[in-house]
């Protein structure tokens, strides 16, 4: 079974590369710097949010926008070694049309691009925080990247490790592909749910991209695919 479309949308953090540790490190440290009780910092969730989102969350307005570039020199000044590709990302994206995927994420452009070009990704198209007004979990980012490919919304995939990008997708009218790398199977829904993108075999042809599960990558022991429908045992 796979899914066939005409072009692919790649979350970038925790899908195409992992910085979680960089990101984990600063947001910490900012915390920290900006005074964040540890128990308000721990209840607001992070993964696949922009950064303005979460400062928002966290500090009054009037210190917002200085807490807001703090923590971007902080992620931008951890980028060397703090950032490298996830399995199989090179040698997934060597078999698309360079017209027919696109990276969306959540960060800015600048720390966006710094960090695919850390991890040696060459993206032909990058829709990044600073060109949209609504973050994920708002359709918008996913929206825009089809409409600059010119792909119809239904045509697309998303691949995405967060539930914030899945349900960014969903709304989106897309259908979606999930990767447990930095969560549990159990809190992803998605039209196919697998490991990482190693797990997943590619064909291009004429009619699209069609994307399918390799045999033997399991997910929680229920086969190659956990289908979105069916429920995971606790």
């Amino acid at each position: 079974m796979g899914i066939t479309a005409d072009a692919l949308l790649f979350d970038n953090d925790g899908t195409l590369v992992s910085s979680i540790a960089s990101v984990e490190r600063c947001w910490n440290r900012w915390a920290a710097e900006c005074g964040v009780p540890a128990s308000e910092f721990a209840a607001v969730p992070r993964h696949g949010r922009t950064a303005a989102e979460i400062v928002a969350d966290l500090l009054p307005p009037p210190r917002r926008a200085a807490g807001l570039a703090r923590i971007h020199q902080l992620e931008f000044d951890d980028l060397p070694g703090g950032v490298v590709p996830l399995p199989d990302t090179a040698g997934l994206l060597a078999l698309l049309p360079r017209q027919r995927w696109a990276v969306v994420t959540s960060a800015t452009r600048r720390l966006g691009e710094a960090r695919l070009r850390a991890a040696g990704v060459d993206a032909p198209l990058v829709v990044a925080a600073d060109d949209v007004t609504r973050g994920k979990p708002d359709p918008e980012p996913f929206l825009l990247a089809a409409a600059r490919l010119g792909v119809a919304p239904e045509r697309c995939v998303v691949l995405e490790d967060a539930p914030a990008g899945l349900a960014a997708g969903r709304a989106a009218g897309m259908r979606t592909v999930a990767l447990t790398t930095t969560h549990r199977a159990e809190e992803l829904s998605a039209d196919l749910v697998v490991p990482d993108l190693s797990a997943l075999s590619v064909q291009v042809t004429a009619v699209g991209i069609t994307l399918a599960a390799r045999p033997g990558e399991a997910v929680s022991g229920r086969g190659a695919i956990q289908h979105a429908d069916e429920r995971l045992p606790s």
